[in-house]
């Protein structure tokens, strides 16, 4: 079995955790590659060195059968963008707070091996959303691709912008808002469901447009297939607005086309069988437990 391991930080208490999967890993004789920083991180704190090194530009391929991250959900998104199109299966060991895509504990980070051996699992493919922007603009790159969500949102200013939405070249709206939030299904269960969103089954094939403090307050989320073309055009007192990818964010001109699509490549998210969306959705958002009593 080929591993790769990332992380954004390492802290001593994440020692024990990284310490039981390497442990565990050995067990089935696995190749193992850590990523580059994080594995100056670890020899930091005086664990067994001697492990192949990956960076987001080389190391990577599809012979890989598992990609751990190990961290929050913004640790899981930036892992995506090292992944890409490689379709390595991606799992995550939660060290940060809510979760919902990091779902093992980091005390079960061994059932992390074990289940994968023994088959406990599934592949569920996620959906990804990709931003084109005019020639001009090269802002993003070839990493121009979101997990969660794509989001326009107001620059230096207090002021709300105008942010023109077409669907298949139809014009939909105008909202008036402080911005607006295309999430995937993966992504409706952040930034989206803070703005009033709603939560989408992973595997639904949709998008919801979530418009972020709308003035015009009739404005409300809106499900599309996942097929649509959307194009956005902003305008406001400001000169600039902001684009954000994920946990990516740059600073674009006024008055430019932002037109975001569904990608042609997809994640692939290792679902076990003892770690659900569904029984995630029961834990993280405490569903079905009344806290009145």
């Amino acid at each position: 079995m080929k591993v790769a391991i990332y992380g954004q930080t390492f802290h001593e208490q994440d020692k024990t955790c990284v310490m039981e999967l390497l442990d565990e890993l050995k067990g089935v004789e696995s190749s193992v590659y850590i990523e580059e920083e994080f594995s100056q991180l670890v020899a930091e704190h005086n664990l067994e060195p001697g492990y192949g090194t990956f960076t987001q530009t080389s190391g990577l391929d599809d012979s890989f059968d598992m990609f751990v991250s190990f961290g929050g959900d913004g640790t899981m998104l930036r892992a995506v963008t090292y992944v890409k199109d490689l379709g390595i299966p991606i799992v995550g060991v939660n060290t940060g707070r809510l979760g919902f895509l990091s779902t093992f504990k980091k005390e079960d980070v061994r059932k992390v091996v074990k289940e994968f051996v023994a088959d406990h699992y599934k592949i569920e493919e996620r959906s990804l959303i990709e931003v084109v922007l005019s020639s001009d603009l090269t802002e993003f790159g070839e990493l121009n691709f979101a997990l969660n969500e794509i989001t326009v949102s107001r620059k230096d200013t207090t002021s709300m912008i105008t942010v023109e939405t077409y669907l298949n070249d139809e014009y939909l709206t105008s909202y008036w808002a402080d911005g607006l939030i295309i999430s995937t299904p993966t992504g409706s269960t952040g930034y989206s469901l803070s703005c009033g969103g709603p939560v989408i089954e992973p595997s639904a094939r949709s998008l919801v447009l979530t418009p972020i403090a709308p003035h015009n307050l009739n404005a409300r989320p809106l499900v599309i297939s996942d097929d649509t073309e959307i194009r956005l055009r902003v305008s406001g007192r400001e000169e600039h607005h902001l684009v954000s990818l994920d946990s990516r964010i740059a600073s674009i001109p006024n008055g430019k086309e932002i037109k975001v699509q569904k990608s042609g490549f997809t994640i692939k998210m290792i679902e076990y069988k003892s770690e659900s969306f569904l029984k995630t959705l029961r834990n993280k958002l405490l569903w079905g437990q009344d806290k009145r009593n």
